[in-house]
């Protein structure tokens, strides 16, 4: 591993504990509608989850176009996971904007790639990810809720953009992590099995997972 890859990732690490300590814990905070998480605890559950996602994606990447929308991903993930992990709800302010930016910032990763199909790609991937969860919800609405669609479309995107393995793989992986924490809750009794866990931190580590095993450096 070239030394100034692991001296980026180590400051992009300590970067991201950082903004997860603030401001990323105070936008958490601002997004509950109830005090069912204190200060403390999301200061640290933002700040090791952004300093961990940051770390990996920089090591993967390196310093290139496509890192500021990767990393703009992995801090509204771990807004929207230490909500949904309190609250069991992904809102709209932090889903919304985060599609803008990672859309509006896959413009010059896709000028740097050469590979203008990609935009298109991505566009065809958030359409296709909320279809499926569109449709999942209706089927099953006591296990899917509509603010998993709705972050259906940022996960499609990214995605798509990277193509249609590392697409089906972040669909696949977040049923996989879904159906593990899920095994693990019930064996620690934390649920039972008329309970419900929010799904939406495994949809956003399954994307995770797919970028980091599938996307292609550079």
């Amino acid at each position: 591993m070239p030394l100034a890859i692991a001296l980026a990732a180590t400051s992009a690490a300590a970067v991201g504990f950082a903004l997860g300590w603030w401001p990323l814990s105070a936008w958490a905070s601002r997004s509950m509608k109830h005090d069912r998480m204190s200060l403390h605890a999301a200061r640290v559950s933002s700040a090791v989850i952004t300093a961990v996602t940051f770390g990996l994606i920089t090591l993967r990447f390196g310093l290139t176009w496509l890192l500021p929308a990767l990393l703009v991903f992995a801090a509204a993930a771990t807004v929207l996971t230490v909500v949904d992990l309190a609250e069991k709800r992904l809102p709209n302010a932090v889903v919304f904007p985060t599609l803008a930016v990672v859309a509006v910032l896959l413009v010059p990763a896709t000028w740097a790639s050469g590979d203008w199909m990609r935009l298109v790609w991505a566009l065809v991937g958030a359409a296709g990810m909320f279809a499926v969860y569109f449709v999942l919800a209706l089927i099953s609405p006591s296990s899917m809720g509509m603010g998993d669609v709705k972050l259906a479309l940022v996960i499609g995107l990214l995605l798509g953009w990277f193509g249609l393995s590392a697409w089906l793989i972040g669909l696949l992986a977040a049923f996989v992590v879904g159906g593990v924490i899920a095994l693990v809750a019930l064996a620690l009794r934390r649920v039972t099995l008329r309970g419900s866990i929010p799904f939406g931190p495994s949809m956003l580590a399954g994307a995770l997972i797919a970028v980091l095993l599938v996307g292609a450096p550079g």
